[in-house]
């Protein structure tokens, strides 16, 4: 359990730690950081033959500054540097984001240390306690196939389940977005914990940092005495982590998949641990929406929205996204006279040629799916004539006037 706690407690760095120093430049003796594009360094790692160490960080982070030290010290830059190719990545940095986005790989805490193979596959992460020691394990484990990141679904699908290892694999899960592997390691990690243990400091930072999936057994547990997290751990705190939960299972991949009762029961939870009903009902309309639309009840989707509608005072970016999202999505046209009802609505609000034109071009569509050929021609004319007018691409006007021939 003191290997948990370290790790979550190193997970629990934030982003928002600040310092007006800079990182120096490369020590000697330390690891030698290429100062050269990171594409550049895995084009040097693929004629080496050398696998590629990043260090993701950010000259702000009062951590990352710590570590300064300890890589430059001349234990861990002789192993490093014989071993590895290195460099670094500020977070901040567009470019960084581009090669994360691009390898689908979440930052959780800074610092944050990858290793890749030459050919840029990710074969381990590492969120390290700030020793030489610690950084050279981190640095070993990544060169064997048997201990690195890469292995460890493996591992589970052979049976592997300590608390540590659960720990390591879904915080794999979130460095990798892998929310399936990191859900089935915790819930996994939840039913070997008594529930006595739920509430104690490493689950609630397992809570703060791991728990993807508001199904899992230690957050029903939280739901269920929240006034112990709150007396424990502070209710801001206590509600951030609740909805933090909530919020990510609901707009997940599965949570994509969620049937009408389970969107309707993350709604409920939100209201129960201190979020406005109103606030909540705006938060899972949407998902709500999406999975009528799957049950193909059309009639409940446009319920739901139009109370929405009537409930708000929506803008004309509003009333085009709701209107596309039905003319697109709804499995039938039961919808279509309710569509051309929010569409006209943001045509009174004086909206620009151009809005004028989006609107009257989703307007002829509603109008087609109910059958109104007739009001659906002289829509879709109208909305010709205005991105004509606007200058607008009429590609797509001249595409739907010839449908409605």
């Amino acid at each position: 359990m003191k290997k948990i706690l370290l790790l979550l407690l190193v997970a629990h760095i934030t982003f928002a730690q600040r310092s007006t120093s800079t990182p120096p430049a490369n020590r000697p003796g330390g690891i030698q950081f290429r100062q050269t594009p990171v594409e550049k360094v895995f084009q040097e790692a693929r004629q080496s033959g050398k696998p590629v160490f990043i260090e993701v960080y950010s000259p702000t982070c009062h951590t990352c500054q710590g570590f300064i030290p300890t890589l430059a010290d001349s234990r861990v830059g002789k192993f490093y540097n014989a071993k590895f190719l290195s460099t670094k990545l500020d977070i901040a940095q567009p470019a960084t984001r581009a090669f994360l986005d691009n390898r689908h790989l979440f930052v959780p805490s800074l610092p944050l240390f990858l290793y890749f193979d030459p050919q840029q596959n990710l074969i381990h992460f590492a969120m390290s306690n700030n020793t030489t020691d610690e950084v050279i394990r981190h640095g070993t484990n990544a060169l064997d196939p048997q201990a690195r990141s890469q292995s460890m679904k493996a591992r589970y699908q052979q049976g592997e389940r300590s608390a540590n290892f659960l720990i390591d694999y879904a915080m794999f899960g979130r460095v990798t977005k892998d929310t399936v592997a990191n859900m089935s390691a915790m819930t996994e990690y939840a039913r070997q914990q008594s529930p006595a243990t739920f509430a104690s400091q490493t689950n609630w930072l397992a809570l703060q940092k791991l728990v993807l999936d508001f199904e899992n057994p230690m957050f029903q547990y939280m739901l269920g005495h929240l006034d112990v997290y709150r007396k424990a751990y502070g209710a801001t705190e206590t509600q951030q982590v609740a909805e933090n939960i909530l919020m990510s299972s609901l707009f997940s991949g599965r949570g994509a998949q969620y049937p009408i009762a389970k969107i309707l029961q993350v709604r409920q939870d939100l209201v129960k641990m201190g979020i406005d009903s109103k606030v909540a009902a705006n938060r899972t309309l949407l998902p709500e929406v999406n999975a009528y639309f799957r049950a193909h009840q059309t009639a409940k989707a446009v319920e739901r929205m139009d109370n929405q509608v009537s409930s708000n005072q929506l803008t004309v970016p509003e009333y085009m996204y709701i209107s596309r999202l039905f003319n697109r999505a709804s499995p039938d046209a039961v919808d279509a006279p309710t569509v051309a009802k929010w569409l006209n609505k943001g045509l009174a609000l004086k909206p620009t040629p151009k809005e004028q034109a989006d609107l009257y071009f989703e307007l002829a569509e509603a109008y087609r799916r109910g059958g109104k050929q007739a009001d659906a021609q002289k829509a879709a004319q109208k909305s010709m004539e205005l991105a004509q007018e606007s200058r607008l691409d009429t590609r797509r006007n001249v595409a739907q006037i010839g449908k409605l021939k």
